[in-house]
């Protein structure tokens, strides 16, 4: 194993080297073609260069060694990589810059500076990109794969499952749960055994690695360890009580003794204003592109039915400002009249939010607009107004907010959205003790990337119309 990953490290070191070979040269020779002759070796300022070139090599190979970038972590997506090495390799060129400039390293040509950091840019992503898309090929053909047992058959290592699945470039394959008071499968996975049975079982299915999710069972989780270490399995254990932890989770040292820290996540001034200004230029862009939708829509409610076009909502925003929201109709007139009559068909688990699957109060195009998700269109001049973003959690009704717990109430810190994680991991389809999690874990943990991963996975929500009724 350790020579594999030496050999692996020199690989990786080997083709850098190609890489920063090129990205020194081309546009050293390019710069200089017309002064140099090799035969004699005249290379103009060749002393200078030697020296920035060394020093520049120097801290990348540092540098990217500190950042992991000499090893393969399943993790990362290819977008991720790329800004490890931006980080990776931008501090080193700063450095590289004040060197030249209080060296007084007038020879050295700022164009040839630019140059070879472009160079060295593109050369690392390119290589590590292809090397990423080769290896998740390997593991989507069966190759490198990671022989997998959970401990505990609960709801969370039902979870555990469902992140696996969306990620298959982890190469992570689940052999079974041991769990000592279920039988049978979960999920479609085997249980297959109980946690006495946990070497034999590992044995006999050749397990690489080890989920724990049952930490609060602490003899017998320290029993997994040191059996695990014997085998040199690798261990991942889910935090206590994670389930009902809606904080943000991370691992620190305390000297030698590794610590997890439960803590808020509040977001920078930047990270408000630069997801504001994504809100508004992308509503903005879309209320344009879709004004002739907007009017056929709206055409179409009034031939189908007497009534308004639009239907105005009042709703719960941040901090508990009350709002008009703005959808089309889909419903008869007057529907909000007859809602009374339906509370006992309610079919969202939990009974605080109002959903029914055959509402007689919505209308034949209605049908249609709510399938596809049509009727929130108009929340695009919400988001324009500032009332609401693009993301985050769904706006509620003020009699819905009546009904919350304490906690319940985090998830209107933040502005509401026109969709969010509970929107694409099931809308309706989910009990709204699940809604809510999903909210508070994504005002936790919060980035431009995770916005953009939920807006990207909306579309096939919306074109399927799973969960919506």
């Amino acid at each position: 194993m350790l020579r594999g990953r030496k050999n692996i490290y020199r690989a990786y070191f080997f083709i850098d080297a190609l890489i920063i070979l090129v990205a020194f040269f081309v546009p050293y020779i390019l710069r200089y073609k017309s002064q140099l002759d090799l035969v004699d070796l005249r290379l103009p300022y060749a002393k200078e260069y030697a020296v920035i070139y060394f020093l520049w090599i120097v801290l990348i190979v540092s540098f990217f060694r500190a950042r992991g970038l000499y090893s393969t972590d399943r993790n990362l997506t290819i977008p991720k990589e790329i800004l490890k090495i931006i980080s990776a390799l931008i501090l080193p060129s700063i450095i590289i810059a004040g060197i030249i400039f209080f060296l007084q390293f007038k020879s050295y040509s700022r164009l040839v500076f630019i140059e070879n950091f472009l160079f060295l840019f593109v050369g690392f992503s390119l290589w590590r990109a292809i090397k990423r898309l080769i290896i998740r090929d390997l593991i989507k053909k069966g190759h490198y794969n990671i022989n997998t047992l959970i401990i505990g058959a609960g709801n969370i290592g039902k979870l555990i499952i469902k992140e696996i699945e969306k990620q298959p470039f982890l190469g992570i394959r689940i052999r079974g749960f041991l769990d000592d008071n279920k039988t049978g499968t979960v999920s479609n996975i085997p249980i297959l055994g109980k946690l006495a049975e946990f070497v034999d079982i590992c044995k006999r299915n050749f397990i690489d690695e080890v989920f724990i999710t049952i930490p609060s069972e602490r003899q017998q989780v320290a029993r997994i360890i040191q059996e695990s270490k014997k085998m040199h399995l690798g261990l991942r254990i889910v935090p206590e009580k994670f389930e009902d932890s809606l904080m943000e989770v991370t691992v620190a040292n305390l000297g030698m003794m590794p610590i997890l820290t439960y803590k808020e996540r509040s977001l920078h001034k930047t990270e408000l204003l630069l997801k504001r200004f994504f809100d508004f230029t992308i509503s903005l862009i879309f209320v344009i592109l879709l004004a002739p939708v907007f009017l056929l829509i709206s055409l179409v409610i009034k031939l189908d039915s007497s009534g308004p076009v639009l239907y105005l909502q009042k709703r719960v925003g941040r901090k508990g400002r009350i709002f008009n929201m703005y959808k089309f109709r889909s419903m008869v007139k007057d529907a909000d009249k007859l809602k009374a009559s339906l509370e006992n068909k309610n079919e969202v688990r939990g009974g605080v939010i109002f959903k029914v699957k055959s509402d007689p109060r919505v209308t034949r195009f209605g049908k249609f607009l709510r399938r596809h998700s049509l009727d929130e269109l108009p929340q695009f001049f919400n988001v324009l107004f500032g009332d609401m973003s693009l993301i985050g959690p769904r706006p509620p009704l003020m009699s819905e907010v009546k009904q919350y717990d304490l906690w319940h109430m985090d998830r209107l810190f933040i502005r509401p959205g026109m969709t969010g994680l509970s929107q694409i991991r099931g809308r309706s389809e989910l009990s709204f003790h699940r809604w809510v999690r999903w909210d508070v874990w994504y005002m936790n943990n919060w980035s431009f990337w995770l916005d953009l991963s939920i807006l990207w996975n909306t579309i096939p929500t919306v074109l399927k119309g799973k969960g919506a009724y």
